[in-house]
C-alpha cells in the first residue's frame, strides 16, 4: 500500500472511531448498561470478524503458514488493548459529560508521539510539536470544554479517560507492528479475539446476557454500530494502513476522530454546535494538515 493511500485508510477508520459516541449514548439513553452493550458489541464484532477471516484464510491458503502459536499469541495480546480502549472509554461517560470524556481520551495525540520517542528513540520533529499543539488546543476548543469548565470531573472519571487515552496510543501503535506480514483480513480477527476476551473476562457474558437483552432489537441496533465502527472498521482498516506510516504520524491522523463526532452530533442529533466549537474543528483539520504537508506536497507534484 502507498504512503497517501495508507493516510486515506487510516483517516478514514479514525472517521469511524468518532462515531463510537452516538451509539453508546443512544444505548445509555435507551436504558441499557456499559456491560450488556460491549458484551453484544464483541459477539457481533467476532461473527463478523471471523466470516471475512475464514474466507481469506481459504483465498490465501498460504498465510496460515505464518500463523505461528507466538504469531497468534501476539496478535491477541495486542488486540486486547482495542478491548480494554472500549472499555475505559464507554466507563468513563458513565462519570464524565461526553466532551470532557472525549478530551481525555483525545491525549492520545499526545501520549502517541511520547511512546515513539521513548520506545523508537525517534525525537519529535518541530513540526511533529506545532501539530500536537494545535491539535490538543483545537480538541479543548471542539469538546466546548472553555463553556461546560471543568468542574464536572471526578477522580474516576480521569482516571478512566485517561487510560483509554494510553490504551489507545497502545493500539494504534502494535497494529502497524505485530504480524504485519499477516493479511489484514486475518490479523483483524485475530485481534480482535484478544479485544472480545478481555472484555468477557471483565464483563462475563452469562452475568451480563439475559433472554431480555438477547431478544431486544434496540440493543443489536446500538451495540452492532458500535461493532462496525469500533470493532470491525476501525481496526481492520488501521491493521491495513498502519505498518505503512509511522506511529507519531498515525496518532496525529486520529484527532480526525472529534471532528467527525462534532459534525454527527450537529446532524444527527440536531445539537447546537457552538462557533467555538466549530473553529475547534477547523484548527484539528489545520493541524492534520501542517502535520503532513511535505507528504501532500509531494502527492500533488507527483500528479
Amino acid at each position: 500500500m502507498k504512503r497517501h493511500h495508507a493516510i486515506i485508510t487510516f483517516l478514514l477508520g479514525a472517521a469511524f472511531f468518532g462515531l463510537n459516541p452516538l451509539f453508546i449514548n443512544l444505548g445509555y439513553a435507551a436504558g441499557w448498561t456499559l456491560n450488556e452493550i460491549i458484551v453484544v458489541q464483541a459477539i457481533i464484532a467476532l461473527i463478523i470478524l471471523w466470516t471475512i477471516g475464514i474466507f481469506a484464510l481459504r483465498r490465501h491458503p498460504q498465510a496460515a503458514k505464518k500463523l505461528t502459536i507466538k504469531t497468534v499469541l501476539s496478535l491477541i495480546v495486542a488486540g486486547s488493548f482495542t478491548g480494554l480502549t472500549s472499555i475505559l472509554y464507554y466507563a468513563s461517560m458513565q462519570y464524565l459529560p461526553v466532551s470532557l470524556a472525549v478530551v481525555l481520551l483525545f491525549q492520545f495525540v499526545w501520549i502517541g508521539v511520547l511512546f515513539e520517542w521513548v520506545f523508537s528513540r525517534k525525537r519529535p520533529s518541530k513540526q511533529t510539536m506545532v501539530t500536537v499543539v494545535l491539535t490538543l488546543v483545537g480538541v479543548l476548543f471542539a469538546a466546548d470544554v472553555f463553556n461546560g469548565g471543568l468542574s464536572d470531573i471526578t477522580i474516576l472519571g480521569f482516571v478512566l479517560g485517561i487510560g483509554s487515552a494510553f490504551s489507545y496510543s497502545a493500539f494504534i501503535i502494535v497494529s502497524g507492528r505485530v504480524a504485519v506480514e499477516v493479511p489484514a483480513t486475518i490479523r483483524t480477527p485475530l485481534m480482535i479475539t484478544g479485544a472480545a476476551l478481555l472484555i468477557f473476562i471483565v464483563f462475563p457474558p452469562h452475568m451480563s446476557l439475559s433472554a431480555e437483552v438477547l431478544s431486544s432489537g434496540s440493543i443489536w441496533l446500538y451495540a452492532g454500530g458500535l461493532a462496525l465502527c469500533g470493532l470491525i472498521l476501525t481496526p481492520l482498516m488501521f491493521a491495513m494502513s498502519t505498518p505503512h506510516i509511522s506511529p507519531g504520524l498515525a496518532t496525529i491522523l486520529g484527532a480526525v476522530e472529534l471532528p467527525v463526532s462534532v459534525i454527527v452530533a450537529y446532524i444527527g442529533l440536531s445539537e447546537y454546535i457552538a462557533p467555538s466549537r466549530w473553529f475547534g474543528v477547523l484548527l484539528i483539520l489545520v493541524a492534520i494538515v501542517i502535520g503532513e504537508i511535505k507528504g501532500i506536497w509531494h502527492v500533488l507534484m507527483k500528479r
